[in-house]
Parts: C-alpha cells; structure tokens; sequence
C-alpha cells in the first residue's frame, strides 16, 4: 500500500511506502508502477542515482536538467537523514519561485516525487547519509544546470543549526534566480 501526500506546491508528492516489520526487521516495497500511476505518477524511470555525504550540513543542489533532457525525480534515502527540497521554476505558476520541502531519513522511509520544472537541492542531518533517487530521463551533461542555493530571493530556510554548510565548487558557482530565464512553462 503506499500512502502519498500533495504538497503545497501542485505535483510535489511525499510519497510513503507501507513497510511490513517484525523481529528481523521490515520489508518495504519502494516502488511500484502501478501503484505510483495509480497515485498520478506516472512517469517510467530509466536510471538510478546514488550519493554519499560524510558530513551533517552537505548542501547539494539546487540541480535540475533543461529541455531537451528534463527529468522527474524520486528522492530516498537509504542511510540518515536530509532535508529534501523543491523549487518551482515553471512559469506562469502561481507557485513560481516559491519552495516546498520534507525530511526524509532511513527511519521515516518517506521519499519526495519531485516533477520536471522544479530544481532539486538536499541537506544532510546525519554523518554518512546516503540518497538515493530515480529519474526518469538520462543524464545530460549539455542540459545539467543549477541555482544558487542560498539564493535570497528562494529564501530556503536550510536546517543548519549555526553551522557553515559544505558546498561544492561547481554548486558555489550556481546563478541567482533573478538571473534566471526559465526554459519551464506552467501546465
């Protein structure tokens, strides 16, 4: 059974397997097509990506792929615990610019549909966490693009606790969103 739960923004979904313990432990089936399209997620995934951050505070993103190339993400985490984010880069959306987020943890199995014409970005609140998500069209590297993700105008509130988060160089050099000029329309 797999419960889903919109967000506050229109095709952001916290998706929430049901798991089945007993002494040993559980059985979680993760996805599901059917269930998913069910749920009007419908998209079939081509590849699966894989990530570890050592450190509390590892800030990766915001990241998405431009047209040709989108993709719709399905965000998991197998190992600790981060705080999975969303903006919305379509325009003519009511929501246009604005984020949503959730925490995923290995405790919570929750996971985040995150749908083409959003920007991606995490933040890691345990040692060692490992992401995991689906995406639905392969890497491109001609269309890999990115935002700032400490851009004022976004206003993320990252749950970072005082601390200086750990940033990539490549995400460092991200735009601003006011600089942006988004390839993405509103449905």
């Amino acid at each position: 059974m797999l419960a889903v739960e919109r967000l506050e923004i229109q095709g952001v979904f916290l998706v929430q397997p049901q798991r089945f313990g007993d002494a040993r432990g559980y059985f979680v089936e993760t996805y599901n097509a059917r269930q998913f399209a069910e749920a009007g997620i419908g998209c079939v995934f081509l590849q699966d990506n894989q990530s570890l951050s050592a450190r509390p505070g590892t800030i990766r993103g915001l990241h998405f792929q431009t047209p040709p190339a989108v993709q719709n993400k399905l965000v998991r985490v197998i190992r600790g615990a981060i705080f999975d984010v969303a903006v919305d880069l379509r325009r003519g959306s009511a929501s246009y610019g604005r984020w949503c987020g959730a925490t995923l943890s290995d405790d919570n199995g929750a996971q985040l549909f995150i749908p083409v014409g959003f920007a991606h970005g995490f933040c890691t609140l345990a040692p060692d966490t490992v992401v995991t998500y689906k995406v639905d069209g392969y890497y491109a590297p001609a269309c890999d693009d990115g935002l700032r993700w400490d851009d004022p105008d976004i206003g993320i509130e990252w749950p970072l606790a005082g601390g200086q988060p750990i940033i990539s160089n490549k995400d460092a050099k991200l735009p601003s969103f006011k600089d942006f000029v988004s390839p993405f329309e509103a449905p």
